[in-house]
């Protein structure tokens, strides 16, 4: 059975928690993997009622006030889940606009690409505060899940590119404004 990937983020979810409405899948994908994987609301209710028809997943409970519903992955899901856990993974090269910039930064002068490497800096910085805060409480939390050791390897993942990416991101900041003293030498001269 082919599914889409957005399918099997949602059984893995729903093998971890179960009983989560569509709304509460989408927070704990925010919650989670969220830093590698992200999935919207237009994907995960469409591939909800597909999974449903398909029996991976049940409804499970009444339907909440405000029309939510709440779903479970059956045993049909959870052998789809593990059908693809054994599948090599295909990984398509990523998007990266801010490496593109950088990549053509001989068409414009190197203050515009140190002013991106800065704000990458930035963000990187702030995504590994994030991860470090999301590291100290999934240690109190893994104690009592099972399965946290491979959630807390993808932190651990998470954290050492981040960290990577810093060192790089302030190598590549020395870099271009050694690059651009040159020149600001020269202005300052004429």
């Amino acid at each position: 059975m082919k599914l889409c990937q957005t399918t099997y983020v949602i059984l893995g979810v729903l093998s971890f928690h179960p009983r989560q409405s569509g709304y509460h899948i989408r927070k704990t994908i925010e919650g989670s993997v969220a830093y590698f994987w992200n999935e919207s609301f237009g994907q995960i209710y469409p591939t909800l009622k597909k999974l449903l028809a398909d029996g991976l997943i049940m409804e499970d409970g009444p339907r909440g006030p405000k029309g939510s519903q709440e779903y479970s992955i059956t045993e049909a899901g959870k052998n789809a889940l593990a059908e693809w856990l054994e599948l090599p993974s295909r990984n398509a090269p990523p998007r990266n606009e801010f490496l593109l910039k950088l990549f053509f930064g001989m068409h414009a002068p190197p203050q515009v690409s140190l002013k991106h490497l800065e704000d990458f800096r930035r963000k990187i910085q702030e995504m590994l505060n994030q991860l470090l805060e999301l590291e100290k409480l999934a240690a109190e939390y893994s104690q009592h899940q099972p399965g946290s050791f491979y959630a807390m390897l993808t932190l651990d993942f998470g954290l050492a590119q981040l960290r990577s990416a810093m060192a790089w991101s302030e190598m590549a900041i020395d870099k271009i404004s050694k690059l651009s003293e040159p020149a600001q030498k020269a202005e300052v001269e004429a």
